[in-house]
């Protein structure tokens, strides 16, 4: 049951005077000071204790705890419902009572007007009750709200077509039903369809559309619930009991001229009537179409149906069927084409104005006959005209004859050409002219949704102007600012209503053209290279030591030193053209360079495949656009500055993609909806640190570059930045862009092939520690990325897999060796229990300990140090000191001893020393197999590999077989010396080190 208004119940409790209201009912009040007092008429008294609060609209009996304001009390006078009791205030019937019938019982006589006759017939009863409707919904805020929302809030379709709303107040005014009377007038409106056998009203909540036949009688009554969360089973759509009768819009189709629209619902039909196509009827769902809308079309002379059902699978087939059935009947048939899962009602709602968007709809509607669509007629245009609002009757009368109603808007008008408007568009503003009149608009940059179009508008004309802040779209907004203007510049207001249609029709121009822009998938393309440029970067992956090249590349660009940072940083950016690309953890104390390492690191690469932040926040990831980072480079400039989206950078890094449910408004019903928002891999990922503890689970994830702190590279540093001031620096610096263009090229070139390791089964790794599993991955990881970037260099291949030709390219023993190189630097590092800064640390310590124990003459284990020797000796800072110190006593490198009010150290390591990483496990790349590259990939028989000296490592494991077959396969866009060749994978040989997909 529909509630009455909040505001509605105030204003009762307001405005009805509880003393007059009391007194009316023949109860006599005498005033005490602020209050009145009187006997109560719900129990036996003869002292006075019913106390009447004017101030507050209230009563209480202390004697039986009655209690309340205006509507409790005609509760318990007249023996009401809340409802009942509400609706008589409202009315302001009579409510006085007999004071001497004692306390009242529950009313079984109604005091509100019955709106039906009991002596009507069946017509004239139905005919009634739809007049009551319709009167409950022009009440109603809750029925017109539901019209508002769906775009139907439009007067002369409510007065035209008597739509109203059943609130179950339909029986507050009838007799009780335990009287003859009411007993009778339920049973006859049940017969009728309006009552159930329960007693309730057939359509309670429902907007109530009646359809009327020829002479004006209610054929039928389509009812639609105006709630969403009804309860399961709840049918949302009502019609009469029995077989559907009737067409709705018969003026309509009479004066269509030969064209129809037919809808599945009555809410899509009415929703082209208010867009001004008023040719337009519906069928009683998608299987309602039944032999009176054909008769009505015959009878009307309709030549083409415009089937506009909803573009759903139900709503084509229905289509189809419907399409088929009207070419029998001698009907052209053509289809309207909503969006996918859309209805006529939606479409409007969403792309409006509706008028413009629908009549497009109409003009492209596909032709569903066979052969070639005969040619559509246009009629005459002629504007809707709009009928005076008039008193409405209780019983509705026949509807107004063809000749009376409304001219329709043809569906088939094809409309004139629009002048073009000029407009000078710059940033800040939006200017339009016609003749002497000048409308400047500024803010139309903000409006990013299609149903906003809130702007400053100014209209000047001569020295005269007017300005306001509006939305376009609010027609009260438009018609002031057009008073407004009028009066100021001395211009008609026909004028000015002109001009400023067509000034919204171009912002909705120039809007559009700036939502598509600015929701249009936003890939840099790749600038385009000429030939010399492609040669350049071709002659680059080509030379034959290319990681020489590279790092010569890198101290011509004025990056000193580093060399394995240098080159691992390189070689981990073109990991991200693999399907599990390697990350960078550049670690290093304030000031050392980590960032400038890293900036040169993202200048060889392309900027369209690089993304660089400051800083990340923790939901940043999740709505980045699905393929934003798929093969690209995310720098993030400190990992604290992304700790709070720590844990997505660490799935994105793991699971190659990042998919997140959030909930948000939907627009068109304000309800909280679920929505699913999902970021593509692969990528690689760069940051750097000033952390000495790492996080875990990232250092698991990345490989750890440690930048050199050493005196000599702060040197290398000094003489280089001097060097900048020299001419020798200006011509370095104009060098840089061109090597830093060849090598962007370069990557350009690079195609994301995968990678097979011949090899792969007899490599070797430590395998002492769980964490040993991702360091593995990396080191494979590392000798692809090495080989992919020689493809230039090797035979690009193919093997059909599944099917699926696959090219890849196979890694090589240099490879192998190169990665061995960097491996055990890089991870050799990361494997360390000492972060690298502790290690060199450490190093000074024992360089310390022994020069002291040579000139002490004395036992290494004798020494006692300070911290302060430790700063003197190295050059160290005391802070950094005083940390890496502390550490290395924690891991009982040394001894903390008090000496007074200071500390002294002992070293307890007995190493040697050495601070140079290494990382045990790795097979001699001597020791490997010879490659027979004729053989491509098969290896011959050979004894299995050994076990390394050093700690644990991973055996050779079995081969997964392939089964393919050998195909041929163009190479890259230039052909290398050796050629494209074919190769057969064979039980047995090497596998693919990543997933088919880095191809894609």
């Amino acid at each position: 049951m529909a509630r009455i208004p909040e505001s509605e119940l105030e204003r009762l409790k307001a405005e009805v005077s509880l003393v007059r209201l009391i007194e009316d009912a023949g109860i006599v009040l005498t005033k005490t000071g602020k209050d009145y007092a009187g006997c109560c008429p719900f129990h036996d008294e003869a002292t006075p204790s019913l106390i009447v609060t004017p101030a507050k609209n209230l009563f209480h009996c202390f004697g039986c705890n009655a209690a309340g304001g205006p509507i409790d009390w005609v509760m318990r006078r007249n023996g009401v419902s809340f409802r009942h009791a509400a609706l008589l205030l409202k009315e302001g019937l009579p409510l006085a009572a007999d004071p001497s019938a004692g306390p009242p019982k529950q009313s079984t006589v109604r005091r509100l007007p019955p709106p039906v006759s009991l002596d009507a017939d069946d017509h004239a009863l139905l005919a009634q009750v739809v007049g009551y409707y319709h009167e409950t919904l022009k009440a109603s805020p809750e029925a017109l709200a539901y019209l508002e929302a769906r775009g139907l809030r439009h007067p002369e379709l409510i007065e035209r077509f008597r739509l109203g709303f059943a609130n179950r107040t339909l029986g507050l005014r009838l007799p009780e039903k335990t009287r003859k009377a009411g007993a009778e007038i339920r049973a006859r409106l049940e017969r009728i369809g309006i009552y159930r056998e329960t007693g309730h009203e057939h359509f309670n909540g429902s907007l109530v559309v009646p359809v009327f036949d020829a002479a004006g009688q209610v054929a039928e009554i389509y009812g639609r619930k105006i709630i969403e969360n009804l309860r399961k089973g709840t049918a949302k759509h009502l019609y009469l009991p029995g077989p559907h009768v009737g067409v709705w819009n018969l003026d309509g189709l009479a004066a269509s001229g030969g064209e129809v629209i037919l809808c599945e619902a009555l809410i899509d039909a009415m929703t082209f009537w208010c867009a001004g196509f008023r040719n337009v009827t519906a069928a009683y769902g998608t299987n309602g179409f039944t032999d009176d809308h054909l008769a009505a079309f015959k009878a009307a002379g309709i030549a083409r149906v415009l089937i506009a059902f909803d573009r759903d699978e139900a709503g084509d087939r229905a289509a189809a069927a419907l399409a088929d059935r009207l070419r029998e009947a001698g009907l052209a048939t053509y289809r309207l084409e909503f969006p996918k899962g859309m209805d006529a009602n939606e479409y409007a709602l969403k792309v409006t104005p509706a008028a413009k968007s629908l009549g497009v709809l109409i003009r492209k509607a596909a032709w569903l006959g066979e052969g070639k669509a005969p040619a559509r007629e246009p009629a005459i245009l002629v504007p809707s005209v709009e009928i005076p609002s008039v008193e409405i009757p209780a019983v509705p009368s026949v509807l107004p004859s063809a000749a009376e109603a409304t001219v329709p808007l043809p569906a088939a008008v094809i409309p004139a050409a629009a002048r073009e408007t000029p407009a000078e568009v710059s940033e800040a503003e939006t200017v339009i002219s016609f003749a002497d009149r000048r409308w400047r608009v500024r803010g139309l940059a903000r409006n990013l949704a299609f149903d906003v179009l809130k702007v400053n508008l100014l209209a000047a004309c001569g020295e005269a102007f007017h300005v306001d802040t509006l939305d376009l779209y609010n027609a009260r907004a438009r018609a002031s600012f057009i008073a407004q203007a009028a009066i100021e510049l001395q211009v008609g207001e026909a004028v000015l209503k002109t001009d400023l249609g067509r000034v919204l029709l171009k912002l909705e121009e120039i809007q559009d053209a700036s939502i598509r822009q600015a929701t249009a998938p936003r890939e840099p393309a790749s600038p385009a290279m000429d030939e010399l440029e492609r040669q350049a970067a071709l002659d680059l992956l080509r030379v034959p030591d290319l990681p020489a090249r590279i790092l010569g590349d890198f101290d011509a660009c004025g990056i000193v030193g580093e060399a394995t940072n240098k080159l691992v940083g390189y070689l981990a950016a073109v990991s991200r053209k693999l399907a599990a690309p390697l990350a960078i953890v550049i670690q290093s104390s304030s000031a050392a360079g980590k960032s400038s390492l890293m900036d040169a690191v993202l200048a060889f690469m392309p900027e369209e495949d690089r993304t660089q932040y400051s800083a990340m926040t923790g939901q940043s990831l999740f709505y980045m656009g699905e393929t934003s980072l798929k093969h690209r480079i995310l720098a993030i400039a400190e990992e604290e500055g992304a700790s709070r989206a720590s844990y997505a950078l660490k799935l994105l890094q793991s699971e190659g993609e990042l998919t997140i449910a959030s909930t948000g408004s939907d627009p068109k019903t304000g309800d909280l909806v679920t929505r699913e928002y999902r970021v593509e891999g692969p990528v690689m990922l760069m940051m750097t640190t000033t952390a000495i503890d790492v996080d875990e689970e990232l250092l698991n994830r990345c490989l750890v570059l440690t930048v050199d702190e050493d005196r000599e590279q702060t040197r290398a540093i000094h003489r280089l930045q001097r060097e900048k001031r020299t001419l020798a620096g200006l011509v370095r610096r104009q060098e840089r862009q061109a090597i830093l263009a060849v090598h962007r090229n370069a990557q350009r070139m690079l195609r994301p092939l995968a990678v097979v390791n011949p090899f792969a089964d007899q490599l070797t790794f430590l395998d002492g520690q769980t964490r040993t599993r991702r360091d593995h991955e990396k080191y494979l990881t590392l000798i692809d990325t090495i080989a992919l970037l020689h493809q230039h260099q090797r035979p690009i291949r193919s093997a059909t897999v599944q099917g699926q030709a696959v090219e890849y390219i196979e890694a090589s023993l240099a490879d192998i060796a190169l990665a061995n190189r960097l491996a055990h630097e890089v991870l050799g590092r990361s494997l360390d229990e000492l972060p690298p800064q502790t290690r060199r640390v450490l190093g000074a310590v024992i360089d310390h300990v022994r020069d002291q124990a040579r000139v002490r003459a004395t036992s290494v284990g004798a020494v006692r140090f300070t911290r302060k020797e430790i700063r003197d000796a190295s050059g160290w800072g005391d802070t950094q000191l005083k940390l890496h110190l502390g550490r290395l006593a924690e891991l009982e490198y040394l001894l903390v001893h008090r000496v007074g009010q200071s500390f002294a150290y002992e070293l307890l390591y007995d190493g040697d020393g050495a601070v140079k990483p290494h990382l045990s496990g790795l097979i001699d790349v001597a020791g490997l197999h010879a490659y027979d590259g004729a053989r491509s990939g098969v290896p011959e028989p050979r004894s299995a590999p050994g076990r390394a000296s050093v700690g644990g490592l991973s055996g050779a494991g079995r081969r997964a077989p392939i089964v393919a077959m050998p195909q041929d396969t163009k190479g890259s866009d230039e052909e290398t010396a050796e050629g494209t060749e074919s190769h057969p994978l064979r039980n047995g040989a090497a596998v693919l080190s990543y997933p088919l997909a880095a191809s894609a």
